[in-house]
């Protein structure tokens, strides 16, 4: 069954030719097993075409190897990165953090990809418990840096005069003799919790044979090899994000990135590149609809990822840009595990997709049972490219939802966002879903709040379209014949703008 995978993963990124698949036996001989691997691959198919771009420069996949090949040999050489050693990248998306993430990787060492919003005690927390020995970071992270328990050698990613990744090339000088060395033991290691809580390690180790069946999916649902250009709004430090990277630059796509998200500038930008693909949040495509329409007609595939996309939006989308509206649903720990097309959002915009090949998904409720067809319960997972661990396979996603009679998966929010009102199960997020659809509500976040009576009730935070008339009553009024008497909110109140967290999604910690 593996073979299969490969021949037909290998055969969809044209590299199942005789020239192509000579490449990639010569890569893995160079270079190892590790990302500059895929560098090479790309690099040798590609050639001159352009990889990336960014606020700074333009560069050819020719270009980004020899760049990212000279300097892991300063890497090695000027700051002693090996095998076995942790680099740490406090970064936004530039070119810089995409050539270093290359060259770490060839060195040998384990790529730690750290959340660039973090505070002072996060980034302690994190020292203390991972004690990495390198750190590639960007300008605006010194103050928090040098505030911090870290010691180590760091380099900036960006600077005119003092050391940084981006004149290194240009002020150290190095033995470019020096003997090239396979490496296979580099690691790209995600760091969950980035913001809200305590941070778990969940390593990945580059392998050819566990990534097919995603890869895979993600070619043919999602129809990549048709287009040429892709926009990543995502961060890079997020799963999402670096995995994205990787296939694109696999299939030798341009990859346009930026150091933050504006939707005027992303507007621009999609307009100016003919822009086909873009990975991002919900939140990401609310913003841009509304700054420019006209500028998203190129795109023809929105990769939505990282928080629940509402059915508002999802019509939105279709009546304005077509069927182009993708929902992808993963964790740092499982990855990638379930899809929906535009075509399964015309089933149902409520619905993340159908489980994608090699995955085993169960739902289970608090004792560990398996919950039936339109149950609820905690999503579980196992497949071959989660994050591993000798103790247990099988991974507790803490997302909560049910698979209904046609395979198709619905979320219900988090197993700490549940809601337990006078015995009964409450789903803040069904709540949700129907309040986004009055027609005087821009925006909704439904949370648990206590109560004397019933121990919990529902709470909702609710952001007026702009001008509107909208009341408590007649909200209230409006919901009460489409909901259970325990589903409806005890309490309405109404603000100029919901809060989100840096990933898009609802800020509830912050709403508590």
């Amino acid at each position: 069954m593996r073979i299969i995978y490969l021949f037909d993963v290998l055969y969809k990124m044209k590299i199942l030719s005789p020239v192509s698949f000579y490449r990639l036996i010569v890569a893995i001989y160079q270079y190892g097993i590790n990302l500059m691997t895929l560098l090479k691959v790309a690099e040798r198919t590609h050639g001159h075409k352009v990889a990336l771009v960014d606020e700074q420069e333009s560069i050819t996949f020719q270009q980004l190897l020899s760049k990212s090949e000279r300097l892991s040999i300063i890497l090695k050489q000027k700051y002693g990165l090996t095998s076995g050693k942790k680099v740490g990248f406090l970064c936004k998306n530039h070119a810089s953090l995409v050539k270093s993430i290359f060259a770490a990787s060839f060195t040998g060492s384990d790529i730690f990809l750290l959340n660039s919003e973090m505070s002072i005690g996060q980034l302690n927390q994190l020292l203390e418990a991972y004690d990495l020995d390198f750190l590639v970071h960007d300008v605006e992270m010194t103050t928090i840096i040098e505030k911090s328990s870290y010691s180590n050698e760091k380099v900036l990613s960006y600077h005119d005069h003092l050391p940084a990744i981006n004149n290194l090339l240009h002020t150290f000088v190095y033995d470019e003799k020096q003997k090239r060395q396979r490496t296979s033991s580099s690691k790209i290691v995600l760091l969950t919790g980035g913001t809200t809580g305590k941070s778990k390690k969940v390593a990945h180790k580059p392998s050819l044979f566990n990534y097919l069946p995603p890869f895979s999916m993600l070619l043919t649902r999602l129809q990549l090899l048709r287009y040429h250009t892709a926009y990543i709004a995502t961060p890079i430090y997020h799963g999402y994000g670096i995995a994205i990277l990787l296939l694109f630059i696999a299939l030798g796509k341009k990859i346009v990135i930026t150091s933050g998200f504006d939707a005027a500038k992303a507007c621009d930008l999609i307009q100016k590149h003919k822009v086909e693909v873009v990975t991002v949040v919900p939140l990401m495509v609310n913003k841009m609809l509304k700054h420019n329409v006209e500028d998203l007609k190129s795109l023809a595939c929105i990769a939505s990822g990282g928080a629940e996309l509402n059915p508002k939006l999802v019509a939105e989308v279709l009546s304005k840009l077509g069927d182009v509206l993708y929902n992808l649903y993963g964790t740092s720990e499982a990855g990638l595990n379930i899809i929906a097309t535009p075509q399964d959002l015309k089933y149902s915009a409520n619905t993340i997709g159908k489980k994608i090949k090699s995955v085993r998904l169960h739902v289970l409720d608090q004792n560990k049972k398996k919950r039936g067809v339109g149950e609820i319960g905690e999503f579980c997972i196992k497949n071959n490219w989660s994050m591993r661990n000798r103790y247990r396979s099988w991974i507790e996603t803490g997302d909560l939802g049910y698979r209904d009679d046609y395979g198709y998966y619905y979320l219900c929010g988090r197993t700490d966002d549940m809601v337990v009102s006078a015995g009964e199960n409450v789903y803040p997020i069904e709540i949700e879903q129907i309040l986004i659809h009055h027609p005087s509500v821009e925006d909704v976040a439904v949370i648990g709040v206590r109560d004397e009576m019933f121990g919990q009730r529902l709470k909702a935070v609710v952001q007026p379209v702009q001008n509107a008339d909208l009341t408590k009553e007649t909200l209230l009024d409006w919901l009460r014949p489409k909901v259970a008497r325990y589903q409806l909110p005890k309490e309405i109140d109404f603000v100029d703008r919901i809060s989100y967290t840096h990933l898009g999604k609802r800020d509830k910690k912050q709403l508590k």
